[in-house]
């Protein structure tokens, strides 16, 4: 049975080669202070920067800069944005980038305001908001994260060797987002792939949980099949359009709540993932493609049958004289054969990780109950040490 639910997305997305233009009906909406955050500055070399600025001045905005994100935001770069925020009485704070940028900005959009420190607030205990959020907008360089459209902000402590994740409640997602596919194809390939993989497995955190039937595991499917499709011609050609707009648009799709609805999620992927960033600062969606498949073959016979409908479903495996195990597991091959094809990373050490960083990572690991078995810290070292 489909769960009870309530469903709010309050971000207003505009999407195509022209919707940058749509920037001067949102920014008379806020007050004349915009902070600008931005990464390593490709978008001044691609020229995106310019444009972004001139729009800014246009509207009579005052501008301060923000920038540095880094692909992995840690707690030092959100200390340095909440005081740029703080001693600028920023009104607005815009992202242009990729999803680090994105959540970068709404965990200032939740700290300028606050009066405790955000990462002990927020990352460690996991509370909401009490204070005044500054509004967000993002217009978007990378498809992968939903970062654009959901109110999910993940944090790197590299002191304490942590990399977490909150989603916070809905008045945190962006008030709006820009989505044009061709500021996309500025990316290196490696970074693309990263951001396919990234789409795919937000799609499976979702769709292997639970056993019901639903409309969310429809719409997963769906997703998969675009995504997968979409992946493979856009390696063969980044350039193609059509593509990249199917990646973009399945990237915001994934996470932006609507699949979740009704589905418990399980999300392991994402928390064995970040561990191992948060020791090796290796691309996120290279950690998930790294951690995937050991974590899937583990878990495989507790959720057997979604197992084998996503073999048949998603990879077209015939059942033909298969028991559900042989499904199962040629869906998983499928999915190595794809992930192969599209260049991700397969294992933890061709990201940077080692034999000595195993226990660290496996401690590290948030354990969650959402999905088909409850791991142990045994359990967890173990998938760790198989995706080495």
């Amino acid at each position: 049975m489909l769960g009870n639910f309530s469903y709010k997305n309050a971000t207003k997305l505009y999407f195509g080669d022209d919707s940058l233009k749509y920037l001067y009906e949102e920014l008379p909406k806020y007050g004349p202070n915009v902070q600008l955050i931005y990464g390593g500055g490709s978008i001044k070399r691609s020229g995106l920067y310019d444009e972004i600025v001139k729009i800014l001045k246009d509207c009579g905005k005052n501008i301060v800069e923000d920038g540095g994100v880094m692909p992995n935001p840690t707690t030092d770069k959100l200390y340095e944005g909440v005081r740029i925020a703080r001693d600028h009485h920023s009104d607005l704070l815009l992202a242009v980038g990729g999803g680090s940028c994105c959540d970068y900005a709404k965990a200032v959009s939740v700290s300028v305001h606050c009066d405790e420190d955000p990462w002990d607030k927020y990352y460690l205990r996991f509370e909401e908001p009490t204070c005044e959020i500054v509004p967000v907008g993002c217009i978007l360089t990378m498809a992968g994260t939903g970062s654009e459209m959901n109110a999910g902000a993940v944090i790197t402590n590299h002191e304490q060797k942590l990399k977490i994740g909150h989603v916070f409640g809905e008045d945190v997602m962006p008030k709006f987002s820009i989505l044009n596919p061709r500021y996309t194809m500025t990316l290196p390939k490696k970074q693309m792939v990263a951001g396919i993989y990234d789409i795919f497995n937000h799609i499976c955190e979702q769709y292997f949980s639970g056993e019901d039937d639903n409309t969310s595991d429809y719409l997963a499917e769906a997703l998969m099949k675009s995504v997968i499709k979409s992946s493979l011609t856009a390696v063969e050609d980044p350039e193609d359009y059509e593509a990249r707009s199917n990646i973009m648009w399945a990237a915001t799709w994934a996470l932006n709540t609507l699949i979740a609805k009704g589905k418990s999620g399980d999300w392991m992927v994402h928390m064995i993932g970040q561990a191992a960033g948060a020791y090796t600062d290796a691309t996120h969606g290279m950690t998930l493609s790294a951690v995937s498949l050991p974590y899937y073959r583990h878990i495989m016979p507790y959720g057997l049958k979604k197992f084998v409908r996503f073999a048949e479903e998603v990879w077209n495996v015939s059942p033909d004289g298969k028991s559900d195990e042989q499904i199962a597991g040629e869906g998983l091959e499928a999915m190595k054969d794809w992930m192969k094809k599209i260049g991700v990373a397969m294992r933890l050490s061709e990201i940077g990780a080692t034999e000595d960083m195993i226990d660290g990572i496996t401690e590290a690991t948030i354990i969650l109950d959402g999905g088909y078995k409850v791991l142990t810290k045994d359990e967890i070292k173990q998938i760790v040490r198989e995706s080495m």
